[in-house]
């Protein structure tokens, strides 16, 4: 008797065994033929459920062999369409050429190297990071080098068994539409991995198509970080603890903390060196629980006035401050919010024509406070990328002077690079808090100062876990059922408005309905009565849904502000419940 998978089985295979055939690794060809031999249809399906999607994030995936893992083959199919589209699209591209980084994460190197080699056989000129470094680098060097496109081989705070290959365009900040699907295609239109031209490294370096990225890139780097200092205070006594979370951060973050004038800081030895393992934390991500616990420790111990941390590509920044209850990690709202009117506050130049703008998931405080200022505000699709999209936009077609974005996951842009720098956000707050403590004050004080103008915010954020081929149904059947949910009230609070990113409107209990202007994207907002909100979106880099809530309350005179805090959270506890019921969860 022959089943009716049989035929899709007999399809699993045969492309298993193309890919298998055309993948140039010894190493990932004998894993994927041992599973085509044991017949392992199951853990087949989930390695050819379908190339890795090439997004405006670039790559990311689990390491292993298959058409869906980050390998090299994967690495040379996507630098090989990448090539291509340069070509087409960038005058001068080859000898503009093509800035290659790489993190500590395991095979970096190799697809760095990978990416570089194929780059050099179609002709384009390539500098290449001599060892790990820091993602913002690569964005930096774009610039530096005037290069057509930079490449950095990372899977950011992910855990160990990820890697990824971001891009990011001659302006220096991660591609967008559509330059994203037009790369998509060149690659698909590549052949077998073991067909894509490759440039002999040391043969490509004696013709110097292949240099290392210079000195003077990192010297430049550093002199634009010093020149945010805005206010030399609060220098001495200011104790600040640092880990860099077993990723690239520390020479370049220890370096700008000390141009900046700080000199009493402190690392966390155990967490000092690149390790593609991170044996000390569960997982690399600052906001993950547990992970700052060495740091916080440390800070304890030592008395210190601040700890900061970086991801394991440096571009996100994590900051504890101590309080009555204890030490305490700040959100990325909160950081965002500080930094944000701390740099409007310095930076009085361009008067009312500055611009500051967030994304849709994050807290709308930066909104208030900008408003405040009289300043400009923008709020774009979540990533660094659309925030300096935005940027450029009105830049150049309104003469705003961009001063500072960020997004709510600890990604901020201080004005050094076109994207989220997690090494100059580390100095500004730095400055920031020894400004405050010169000035008597604490980061709660300048906390509790900001919620009493503008308006007491508590966000947060839940997500719901979904793997492989399954959990993508999941999701989808997920954001339909909310979409088809007719409700008008979460937690005690009118929805007010609902806009659907994804069908480019916005829709009122009335009836009334009008366009947005943000670029489509499976993302679903719940507008609630005074200015909270509820925003649902799916992750582009994980397995996951994610699901954001900000909840606004006013901050009486007089009210003590940890009644307060209570009331809002309270609120947002009630939102949060009954919008998990909503969807399901």
């Amino acid at each position: 008797m022959r089943y009716s998978w049989a035929p899709m089985s007999d399809e699993l295979l045969a492309r298993a065994r193309a890919f298998r055939d055309g993948d140039p690794d010894p190493s990932t060809r004998a894993e994927l033929d041992a599973l085509i031999s044991a017949n392992e249809l199951g853990e087949l399906g989930e390695r050819m459920a379908g190339p890795l999607e090439f997004g405006t994030a670039g790559l990311r995936g689990v390491l292993g062999a298959g058409e869906s893992r980050m390998n090299r083959a994967v690495v040379r199919r996507t630098t090989a369409g990448l090539a291509a589209y340069l070509a087409r699209q960038v005058d001068g591209a080859r000898t503009r050429g093509v800035v290659v980084g790489h993190d500590a994460r395991h095979m970096s190197r190799a697809f760095a190297e990978d990416a570089a080699a194929v780059l050099a056989a179609a002709g384009f000129k390539v500098w290449l990071f001599d060892d790990v470094g820091p993602t913002p680098l690569v964005a930096f060097g774009v610039l530096h080098h005037r290069a057509c496109c930079g490449v950095m081989v990372t899977a950011s705070h992910n855990p160990p068994e990820y890697n990824g290959y971001k891009v990011y365009w001659e302006d220096g900040a991660q591609i967008i539409p559509p330059h994203d699907a037009g790369i998509s295609a060149e690659i698909a239109a590549q052949p077998a991995a073991r067909e894509v031209p490759l440039t002999d490294l040391a043969d490509a370096r004696a013709r110097r198509l292949v240099e290392t990225l210079s000195a003077d890139v990192t010297e430049a780097y550093h002199a634009r970080v010093a020149a945010l200092s805005a206010d030399p205070r609060g220098r001495e006594g200011t104790r600040i603890v640092y880990t860099p979370m077993h990723g690239t951060g520390a020479p370049w973050a220890l370096e700008a903390l000390r141009r900046a004038g700080f000199t009493e800081v402190s690392p966390v030895p155990a967490q000092l060196q690149p390790d593609p393992d991170f044996p000390t934390v569960r997982f690399p991500n600052p906001e993950e629980p547990g992970a700052m616990d060495l740091a916080l420790a440390q800070a304890q111990r030592e008395g210190a006035s601040l700890v900061l941390a970086n991801d394991p590509d440096a571009d996100r920044l994590a900051v504890a401050i101590p309080s009555r209850a204890g030490w305490r990690l700040l959100t990325g709202n909160e950081i965002g919010v500080l930094l944000g009117e701390y740099l409007l506050q310095r930076r009085p130049e361009g008067g009312a024509s500055r611009l500051v703008v967030t994304t849709i998931v994050s807290s709308p405080l930066l909104g208030r406070v900008a408003a405040g200022l009289g300043v400009r505000y923008a709020e774009t699709l979540t990533g660094r990328k659309w925030i300096c999209a935005e940027a450029r936009r009105q830049e150049s077609s309104d003469g705003a002077r961009f001063v500072f974005g960020y997004e709510e996951a600890l990604g901020y842009c201080v004005g050094n690079v076109r994207d989220k720098d997690g090494i100059s956000a580390a100095a500004v707050f730095a400055e920031l808090a020894a400004v405050a403590r010169a000035d008597g004050r604490t980061i709660e004080d300048e906390l509790a100062r900001i919620a009493q103008a503008h308006g007491l915010y508590v966000s947060g954020q839940h997500n719901l876990v979904r793997k492989g081929a399954e959990g993508q149904r999941a999701i989808a059947d997920t954001m339909a059922r909310l979409r088809a949910d007719g409700r008008t009230s979460l937690g005690g609070l009118a929805i007010e408005r609902v806009r659907d990113v994804r069908e480019g409107e916005w829709r009122r209990a009335d009836g009334a309905r009008g366009t947005l202007t943000l670029p489509r994207s499976d993302v679903l907002m719940f507008d609630l009565e005074g200015g909270s909100r509820v925003v649902a979106r799916p992750s582009g880099t994980e397995p996951k849904l994610k699901f954001y809530f900000d909840v606004c309350e006013r901050w009486a005179d007089g009210e003590p502000l940890e009644v307060a805090r209570d009331r809002a959270e309270a609120r947002r506890s009630r939102v949060v419940a009954e919008f998990l019921e909503m969807a399901g969860a």
